[in-house]
């Protein structure tokens, strides 16, 4: 009896040691009953790819140069349209998804892929334009490969590293940085889109001093233009990509301890099968050992 005990007790442990997230095993079963039903092709989806379709085409309009107006609509504003709209896709098809029931194991795939394909394509034309510092957008972008990469291995291993709040809070200030600089951008650079008149790019931090003189200069005038509300979008962008660049390595901490923690309790959990295993072969060579000594011990 007492063995049996122990033994529902081992089964207990190991069944919290390896039970699931419920909000993730909750969202598994709903994409499997929702890929039986095939309704894989829904509103939610349909958004996700709309926000992949956009991408291609928001890279054409911040790299094209072309004239300041085209289709009636200045370029950086008709580039933040694009970008905001599918930055509004990003919330809605989650949402839509969850009220709806209409959770699919295609569109827990691919919103995570769109996600990274837009703010990489938007961050990429930023630099391109001399809008943003490459060593920045290399860290951001960086970040996102190894924590893709991270829970690929999780998944393999049969567990979910949940987004923290950091993580959320780093594409929440990635979306307004995006929108700050795509503002304070003027038309006719080599490739598109430059800097605010008066702001230099390739001098570290001219665009803190320019936006603190603007500051100072709307203050005494009482009134702003908008060359000074471009220079005061550009400073801001800039201050607010070091937001950015320090939460996603905080958050890529915060994902590398939790990958870390559980991998370290799988390992330790197979080593301790493998020693009850061992010891469990032991005994019963040791027992085969004794039994054939004693059966010639009789013969004798």
């Amino acid at each position: 009896m007492k063995q049996g005990k122990n033994i529902v007790k081992q089964v207990r442990s190991k069944n919290v040691l390896f039970r699931p997230v419920p909000s993730a095993l909750a969202l598994s079963d709903r994409a499997r009953e929702n890929d039986s039903g095939n309704q894989t092709v829904n509103l939610p989806n349909a958004l996700t790819l709309s926000r992949i379709f956009v991408v291609p085409l928001l890279v054409v309009v911040l790299l094209t140069k072309f004239p300041s107006e085209w289709l009636g609509i200045p370029q950086q504003l008709f580039g933040l349209a694009l970008f905001v709209g599918a930055s509004i896709t990003d919330w809605a098809d989650g949402y839509i998804a969850r009220k709806r029931g209409q959770v699919s194991t295609l569109g827990i795939l691919l919103d995570p892929i769109a996600d990274k394909l837009l703010i990489s394509a938007a961050l990429v034309s930023l630099v391109e334009n001399q809008l943003a510092p490459a060593w920045a957008i290399v860290i951001i972008i960086g970040r996102e490969f190894a924590v893709t990469g991270l829970r690929s291995i999780a998944a393999a291993e049969g567990f979910t590293i949940s987004a923290s709040k950091k993580a959320k809070f780093k594409m929440l200030t990635q979306v307004i940085s995006v929108t700050l600089l795509i503002l304070g951008s003027v038309p006719g650079g080599p490739s598109g889109l430059q800097p605010p008149n008066g702001v230099n790019s390739e001098v570290p931090f001219a665009s803190f001093g320019e936006m603190s003189r603007t500051i100072v200069a709307v203050a005494t005038n009482g009134a702003m233009s908008l060359d000074e509300f471009r220079v005061l979008c550009y400073g801001a962008g800039r201050a607010m990509l070091w937001i950015v660049v320090i939460f996603a390595l905080w958050s890529m901490y915060d994902y590398f301890m939790k990958f870390y923690g559980k991998v370290r309790d799988r390992i330790e959990v197979r080593e301790r099968r493998r020693t009850r295993i061992l010891r469990r072969r032991r005994r019963k060579a040791a027992a085969a050992v004794l039994g054939s000594g004693r059966g010639e011990s009789v013969k004798g």
